[in-house]
């Protein structure tokens, strides 16, 4: 990569944009630049300049902070007010090698949520406002310091899962909730993929608000837990006695481990020469595409937001056993999160998309970014 270029402003910013010819790498600290597909750029333009908590109003629920503020930081400044981001962001520095966590900026632009979307949403419906530049050189505002904003286009949605590819963010508006007072995880013992894929359906769809569900094979099916004490005790009990079997407890800082390990994928962090996917599929279908990819080649995995998300680690090879794992899923889409730089040239990361999808997702690329500046080849190669 050649040139750093780093703008104080968004006035410089939208210039520099304006002015230029040549393709960037937006980047803040780095974190998730072996995330995607390698960006085909000759420059860099690091926002990490674009820092800071702008505002906080813990009685309002809201914060607003430059893009390229740790997440770390956020979540601190909210801690101590017991608030937090309901949607439980992962840090997977670890997971893609990175010595450094990740931005608020890149958080959103790779749509990153936790364990916790199966209650409380993705990150996309957390943020309430954007400012930054598109590839036009042209400086935007889009969304509002308030939950209700129907004033235009949905944009920060939009920039949710872009990857950088339409805009460079400058600041971002973020609603944050209450923390709860204390958490319980319910561990059924002894489950098959099947039968904690029912376990964890039948949690959901019960009365008790369940707030986490994953299955680890050979470990164990957890059920998380959130409120106040008396009313997470009563939904314990009432979860247990709807689901039977051999259960054990995890309390308060036990639980908030557990869940932090499977918020991370920490359990695919230390093999770092195996490859890791991806996979959103429906619950009830899921067992059985991870016993199809298991047919072929040697895989480990785990399931999170109660089925719909499967955690896959493979062995290297020259093709990331991509046709292996997307002719099982069917329906569903998968991504490959950890691979070298030149399986990620060559292989697709991120699904392929449909005809249609691709039509309208290059003519939205078409509107923010004609020159194809920003992050260009970052999810699919020309794009």
């Amino acid at each position: 990569m050649g040139v750093e270029l780093k703008p104080r402003t968004e006035a410089e910013l939208a210039s520099l944009i304006r002015d230029t010819e040549a393709p960037f790498a937006i980047v803040g600290t780095g974190t998730k630049r072996n995330l995607g597909r390698p960006v085909e750029a000759t420059a860099m333009l690091s926002l990490a300049r674009f820092t800071g908590i702008r505002l906080y109003e813990p009685e309002e629920l809201i914060l607003e902070a430059g893009a390229a503020t740790p997440l770390a930081e956020i979540e601190a400044a909210i801690a101590a007010e017991n608030q937090q981001l309901a949607f439980e962001p992962p840090d997977l520095s670890a997971l893609l090698g990175s010595a450094r966590s990740g931005t608020v900026g890149g958080m959103l632009a790779c749509n990153l949520s936790g364990p916790r979307r199966i209650k409380a949403g993705a990150a996309r419906d957390h943020v309430l406002g954007i400012t930054g530049v598109s590839g036009r050189g042209e400086a935007f505002k889009a969304g509002a310091r308030v939950v209700k904003n129907v004033t235009g286009y949905d944009l920060p949605k939009l920039m949710a899962g872009s990857y950088g590819t339409l805009a460079a963010l400058t600041t971002i508006t973020l609603k944050v909730l209450p923390k709860p007072e204390t958490e319980e995880t319910l561990v059924i013992e002894g489950l098959s993929d099947a039968d904690a894929v029912n376990a964890m359906s039948r949690a959901m769809q019960s009365s008790c608000e369940v707030s986490g569900a994953a299955h680890v094979p050979d470990r164990g099916t957890y059920l998380r837990l959130e409120g106040i004490a008396p009313s997470i005790a009563y939904r314990r009990d009432k979860l247990a006695q709807l689901l039977q079997g051999k259960t054990t407890v995890l309390s308060g800082a036990a639980s908030r481990a557990q869940w932090k390990q499977i918020r991370d994928v920490a359990m695919f962090s230390g093999a770092k020469q195996r490859l890791v996917w991806r996979l959103s599929v429906a619950p009830s279908e899921a067992p059985g595409v991870v016993a199809k990819i298991k047919e072929q080649i040697d895989a480990r995995h785990f399931y999170d937001w109660a089925g719909g998300l499967v955690w896959l680690d493979v062995p290297p090879t020259e093709d990331a056993s991509t046709t292996v794992i997307r002719g099982a899923i069917g329906t569903g889409h998968a991504m490959l999160i950890r691979a070298p730089e030149d399986i990620r040239a060559r292989v697709d990361v991120f699904q392929p998309q449909a005809p249609a999808l691709a039509a309208l997702s290059a003519r939205v690329k078409e509107s923010f970014d004609p020159k194809h500046l920003l992050n260009p080849g970052r999810m699919y190669r020309g794009v």
